[in-house]
């Protein structure tokens, strides 16, 4: 594959190929993300962390023979040598992680509903600290999206008598995890690889503790079961390698247009294919939601059109 900064042959001017490839991605990617619950579910007797460790260990294989491959083992040890790329990295790997555990917790206990509710909001989330991080500007109609967006938030407070925090922790660990990838000069896979080998061992060490303890899932049910287990390594590497090559390649408030495919996804599971409830309060929250992201959308559309001009 040429860079994503080459010409493809030169029938594809640079810029529109980079986007390409990163419109193409953010697609697989929040597809991806998207039809995760589904795994989630038919793993559900298996507790949380017991799959965040093994999401962490096949990544870790997986992404290590892909990038074996490939060739790109030297992209590897220059982060690895590098203090200011591990130290962000480290962080990057918290938010991933703590984003992974609380998303399959709230999958495997009934609410999906408020998973997608959170991954609508990151969208709007990203906007805020593109303004406050990056210092991007932002525009009265996008203003109003964002604040319809917690005024979404204020009504599901309200109206079920609890804070949504799975939604509003889900938004911000991912809102801070893409920001933090975006600004870092690592390729997807490099980066992925090294987010999973920082927290390796614990994963292993946690792994071994339940096989001691007769509780692992690995190798107690069925081959099936344990081939469920592995296929952690796929679900997992795949989407954030896109995400992440999307994320480098596109503005991170486009990043966040596409985004809007995977809480799409989950909320029809949730709603349509698991049941969970959707009362009223549900409603008018999404419908605040929608409404904010319908404008934002606009919006973002008509600034295109404009320097398209």
């Amino acid at each position: 594959m040429n860079d994503a900064n080459g010409d493809a042959g030169g029938l594809i001017p640079r810029p529109d190929r980079a986007a390409l490839i990163g419109g193409l991605s953010a697609v697989g990617a929040f597809g991806a993300w998207g039809f995760l619950p589904v795994y989630f579910k038919y793993m559900q007797d298996v507790p949380p962390l017991e799959i965040l460790a093994h999401r962490i260990v096949w990544s870790v294989v997986l992404v290590g023979i892909m990038l074996r491959v490939i060739g790109r083992w030297t992209e590897v040890l220059t982060i690895l040598e590098s203090t200011r790329l591990m130290m962000w990295l480290c962080v990057s790997s918290i938010l991933l992680a703590c984003n992974w555990t609380l998303f399959i917790w709230a999958v495997t206990n009934g609410h999906l509903l408020q998973g997608s509710l959170g991954y609508y909001i990151n969208p709007l989330v990203n906007v805020v600290l593109g303004v406050l991080l990056l210092g991007e500007k932002l525009t009265r109609a996008q203003w109003i999206a964002v604040s319809l967006s917690f005024g979404g938030v204020i009504v599901m407070a309200v109206g079920l008598g609890a804070f949504p925090w799975i939604a509003v922790t889900l938004a911000l660990l991912f809102g801070f995890y893409g920001y933090v990838r975006k600004t870092l000069p690592v390729g997807a896979a490099p980066g992925l690889f090294v987010e999973t080998l920082v927290v390796l061992i614990p994963a292993i060490l946690y792994l071994l503790y339940l096989a001691w303890q007769g509780k692992g899932a690995l190798g107690t049910v069925s081959l099936g079961y344990d081939f469920m287990l592995v296929l952690a390594g796929i679900v997992t590497a795949a989407p954030l390698i896109m995400f992440a090559a999307a994320a480098r390649r596109l503005r991170y408030a486009t990043v966040g247009f596409f985004q809007y495919l995977a809480p799409t996804l989950q909320f029809l599971l949730a709603v349509l294919v698991y049941g969970e409830a959707f009362t009223d309060t549900h409603k008018i929250t999404f419908a605040l939601i929608w409404v904010a992201l319908a404008i934002y959308s606009v919006d973002t559309f008509r600034k295109r059109g404009a320097v398209a001009a």
